[in-house]
């Protein structure tokens, strides 16, 4: 099967991929994802970010949960971040052990403990090393994709810099968070610049094979993903923040606003315990709590609710809590 999902970037028209979310895009969410976008599929889904000096050290152990993987989620990309060319070069090796599809490069976060250690958004700062990055990644791949995820600059817009940079080493695709690194998410995304990361990239090289350019942020839906692709002449968007409570985004035959709340509790159920499943004892049930809030949105009377399941210390009281619920008859 990995043979057949090697060209997802190659995909004739709009190519829509999961983001990679730390504590979000887990194995349990994206299993869930692959089950309810059934008959259709993201086009790639992204792992969590994993650390490459991490996965260099003892503590690799512990981060190959964050890379766990299951067949119904391919095409599947891992994500990795870092400053160590070398590490990049041994991570990329593991993706192929693994049976990755594609390998991803984080440019882009603005965590200060990330861009301490010179990755992330810091890697905006250092092109150098961020081609660096990229070539000992490709040495490592082998016949695997690479790609990055950046944002438009740091602290103001230098895409006509950057991403001619990010283009001279060949990737198979640059995703473009559509905000700086100040601007976190703090203002709308600018898919104007979207637009012109399109146009820079089709300056660069014109042929059939040239770099695919992802545009990321602010997409509500799949028919606003589209718009927004249609709009800015990129290749396709990357689907982070709106995929919350929304398992069913990328099923084109399911409007999230005639999904029943007892359906999305059912499946929010379903969720918690599959994350209780795989990460018992490896990751915080708090963490399963975020998307709570999410799933028990948008319906009257539901804000009790939401209060109880913020108290739920494991997968059993979650059922509890929904059961005894009035939203939920099963």
């Amino acid at each position: 099967m990995r043979d057949m999902t090697k060209g997802f970037w190659k995909k004739n028209g709009p190519i829509f991929v999961l983001a990679p979310m730390a504590d979000v895009t887990d194995a349990a969410f994206r299993r869930i994802i692959a089950k309810y976008s059934k008959p259709y599929h993201p086009d790639a889904i992204w792992t969590e970010f994993v650390s490459c000096d991490g996965l260099c050290s003892d503590g690799r152990s512990a981060l190959l949960k964050n890379l766990q993987f299951m067949e119904a989620e391919r095409p599947i990309v891992a994500q990795f971040f870092g400053a160590k060319p070398d590490n990049f070069y041994q991570c990329a090796l593991l993706a192929q052990e693994l049976g990755f599809d594609g390998i991803d490069i984080n440019m882009g976060c603005p965590d200060r403990s990330v861009e301490k250690q010179r990755a992330g958004a810091a890697l905006m700062r250092d092109h150098k090393l961020a081609q660096k990055i990229i070539k000992e990644t490709k040495r490592g791949a082998g016949d695997l994709p690479v790609s990055i995820k950046t944002r438009i600059g740091y602290d103001s817009d230098i895409l006509d810099e950057w991403l001619p940079r990010l283009l001279e080493t060949e990737l198979a695709a640059v995703t473009v968070h559509a905000r700086t690194r100040e601007e976190m998410s703090r203002v709308p995304a600018h898919w104007e610049a979207v637009a012109r990361a399109a146009e820079i990239a089709r300056r660069y090289d014109s042929s059939p094979d040239r770099a695919r350019i992802i545009g990321n942020g602010d997409i509500a839906s799949l028919a606003d993903a589209e718009r927004k692709v249609r709009q800015s002449g990129a290749d396709g968007a990357m689907i982070g923040r709106g995929i919350f409570g929304n398992p069913w985004f990328f099923n084109k035959e399911k409007d999230i606003n005639s999904i029943s709340i007892e359906e999305k509790l059912s499946v929010m159920l379903e969720h918690t315990f599959l994350f209780e499943k795989l990460f018992n004892g490896k990751k915080n049930f708090d963490t399963m709590k975020k998307h709570y809030k999410a799933y028990v949105h948008g319906f009257d009377g539901v804000k009790e609710l939401r209060v109880k399941l913020m108290t739920a210390r494991d997968a059993g009281e979650v059922a509890k809590i929904v059961s005894s619920s009035a939203f939920f008859t099963k």
